[in-house]
């Protein structure tokens, strides 16, 4: 019972399933993606975005709230994992919302920031850079999850470099 709510929640309460059900179906399939690409991560990043106003912005409430929400993702993807019978599922997409909180962590929460935030995280989520391969080979939702974080704190680190370089 616990690992299929643990499932539900991790999977944006099932809504990972429609980008995989779109990408087996026709045109898409004709694009011949990567057989890993379900763009489950692109919806989970855009979860992210969508529940970031849950977040508290800036201060210890801000770093308290990322890390807590790490660790509690951690439990969830490592239960959903089990019950998907695999390790980093393409439907477990509350990785993905939690990495970009880390990503947009103490950055303005203006559009166009958020923007950057999330295009850096898909772009670090999706290239993993050492040491992100390694996280995600960590065993269970920490495994699951700590690549995303990963992804996230380095999109976080490369936008606020460019901020100050700008401004």
């Amino acid at each position: 019972m616990i690992d299929r709510l643990c499932a539900a929640i991790a999977s944006g309460l099932y809504l990972s399933y429609i980008p995989n059900w779109l990408v087996r179906r026709e045109p898409l399939r004709r694009l011949n993606l990567p057989q890993r690409w379900t763009g489950g991560g692109l919806l989970g990043t855009g979860l992210g975005w969508a529940c970031l106003p849950l977040v508290p912005a800036g201060g210890a409430a801000e770093a308290a709230a990322v890390a807590a929400a790490a660790a509690v993702a951690c439990f969830i993807c490592g239960r959903a994992d089990r019950a998907f019978g695999s390790h980093d599922d393409p439907r477990v997409v509350l990785d993905e919302a939690v990495g970009f909180w880390a990503a947009a962590a103490y950055q303005p929460r203006s559009v166009w920031t958020l923007l950057w935030a999330f295009v850096l995280f898909r772009f670090f989520d999706a290239a993993k850079p050492p040491p992100l391969r390694r996280l995600e080979s960590l065993p269970g939702g920490i495994g699951v999850v700590m690549d995303d974080v990963g992804a996230g704190l380095l999109a976080n680190l490369v936008l606020l470099a460019a901020r100050r370089a700008l401004c």
